[in-house]
């Protein structure tokens, strides 16, 4: 009997993270035999960051009660607990890397999370459309969080200017927070889209995740993996066993269950985002590093996420 339970636990495990793995090779094999190549990338990303993405979060969300689906406090402890992890990950940095450029690169490669893609992917292979509810709402919250900790830490690292100005207005202009926030107000005030709209909505939407995956997948290049791997194996150790860790043990603490627990660990366990090799390479940073850093754990988090659900899901807790 506990085998059987142990078998469909480790079922359950694999059924979150195999999909998005065959996606993301499938993503490899197509570029390297030359299907999609860097232009259908740069023109699909952006399909998916500006236009799907926002179209799935707005539709998910707007289609919710707030009031007796939406747990608020689980965002805002979130955002206290991304903020702490933060602060401890540029105090022990400090302790092994003197570079002061080198440790804020690293710094956001170890708390930036691609949630808005394999994180959700993760929770919507885990629980269904059903998690919407509470992941879009974790995700709205978190991601403005990431923009502001990011331009902080990388300006104070790499010399820039962190202007709160800017800061404010990439945040008001970030599509997902656009879209977050659109479907906040409908929901709120009732106002709801002719269901014509909903149904076209939901066809667009659909190819979100995939075309993302396919995106995330090509855009893996193995020929960064040459230098600072020591910095790179570092950051990638925060952000897939500590942050996981801590997250998920403090909500574990404050009596998180379920689904709540789940979107908690899914999304901490989730990959270092794309955008931060973007922000360091716009600022003149070690590119190459932050490259590192999002292949090894692109790679690894299918791994380590894997364990975790299979630990957790053992104890009943997700």
């Amino acid at each position: 009997m506990a085998l059987n339970n142990f078998l469909d636990v480790l079922v359950f495990s694999f059924s979150i993270t195999m999909p998005i793995f065959l996606i993301l090779v499938l993503g490899v094999v197509l570029y390297r035999i030359r299907i999609i190549n860097d232009n259908f990338i740069d023109v699909a990303s952006k399909l998916v960051f500006n236009v799907t993405l926002p179209a799935l979060l707005f539709i998910s969300i707007s289609k919710t009660e707030l009031s007796s689906n939406t747990d608020f406090s689980l965002v805002i402890y979130a955002i206290v607990a991304v903020t702490l992890t933060y602060v401890a990950l540029e105090l022990i940095m400090s302790i092994w890397i003197s570079d002061k450029a080198e440790r804020a690169v690293l710094a956001q490669g170890a708390f930036r999370s691609n949630m808005g893609i394999i994180g959700l992917a993760y929770c919507v292979n885990a629980y269904g459309d059903e998690v919407f509810a509470v992941a879009s709402i974790y995700l709205g919250g978190v991601t403005i969080l990431f923009n502001i900790l990011s331009v902080i830490g990388l300006s104070r690292g790499l010399g820039g200017n962190a202007n709160i100005k800017s800061i404010l207005k990439g945040i008001a202009k970030n599509p997902l927070i656009i879209a977050i926030m659109a479907a906040f107000a409908s929901t709120l005030t009732g106002i709801t889209l002719p269901m014509t709209l909903y149904k076209a909505g939901d066809y667009f939407a659909q190819m979100t995740l995939p075309l993302a995956l396919l995106c995330a997948g090509a855009s893996l290049s193995f020929k960064s993996l040459k230098s600072g791997m020591l910095g790179a194996m570092m950051a990638s150790a925060g952000k897939l066993i500590f942050i996981p860790f801590v997250l998920t043990y403090g909500g574990y603490l404050l009596g998180y269950r379920g689904m709540e627990l789940g979107v908690l660990f899914l999304m901490s366990s989730a990959p270092t985002a794309s955008a931060s090799y973007i922000m360091v390479r716009a600022m003149n940073g070690n590119s190459a590093l932050a490259a590192n850093i999002i292949v090894i754990t692109t790679i690894v988090s299918l791994i380590t996420t894997s364990i975790g659900v299979t630990l957790l899901r053992s104890f009943n807790l997700i």
